[in-house]
């Protein structure tokens, strides 16, 4: 089945967005793309900033419904913040161009990020009321819950999204190696979160 033309669209426009960036992509560009007329994007999305907002909204949505699936069956402590980790570098995996938007988003400031942050807030919420709820129980490391988040995000889409930077360290964009930087990152946040041994 045909998915219809707005969600062909936002598909097309996160790829573009997410790999060439939101100002080297035209909307003539991204007709071409989909083998549209630019008035068929106008007519669906009477602009430009009004299609990067709607890709905004649709990836966020996205982030978080994988984000809160994943979740569901991890367990307490660090297995959630291991479950987060996982989310977001299968998202590497398989929708490169989706985590490549968010690095962009991020990049071209506000309204675009503004708007990806209201839309993320409530998550971002739970995510730092959990990590300080384990902390005070003693059950890891006390640290900034929001530093932490904004760190981890970081270094999730740097690690996912960052070829060039990648490339110049040694290492190629396999997935192999995606996997390798995933379990790295899991070893760092685990020694910064997990508490030290009581001395006897």
């Amino acid at each position: 089945m045909t998915e219809p033309t707005p969600a062909r669209i936002l598909d097309a426009a996160m790829v573009a967005f997410g790999t060439r960036g939101f100002e080297a992509t035209s909307l003539d560009d991204l007709a071409g793309d989909l083998s549209l007329r630019k008035q068929t994007i106008l007519y669906w999305y009477p602009s430009k900033d009004a299609l990067l907002e709607a890709v905004v909204d649709r990836c966020a949505q996205e982030v978080s419904t994988r984000l809160l699936r994943g979740l569901e069956g991890a367990s307490d402590g660090f297995g959630r913040v291991e479950a987060m980790v996982r989310v977001m570098f299968r998202l590497a995996a398989r929708h490169p161009s989706m985590l490549g938007f968010l690095r962009e988003t991020t990049r071209l400031g506000p309204p675009a990020s503004t708007r990806l942050l209201d839309q993320l807030g409530p998550l971002i919420d739970r995510a730092s009321d959990f990590l300080q709820a384990e902390m005070d129980a003693g059950r890891m490391q006390r640290r900034d819950p929001r530093v932490l988040l904004l760190a981890a995000y970081s270094m999730v889409t740097g690690l996912a999204t960052e070829v060039e930077v990648l490339r110049a360290f040694g290492e190629e964009p396999t997935l192999r190696s995606l996997v390798h930087r995933r379990d790295e990152l899991l070893d760092v946040l685990r020694a910064a979160l997990e508490p030290w041994p009581v001395p006897r």
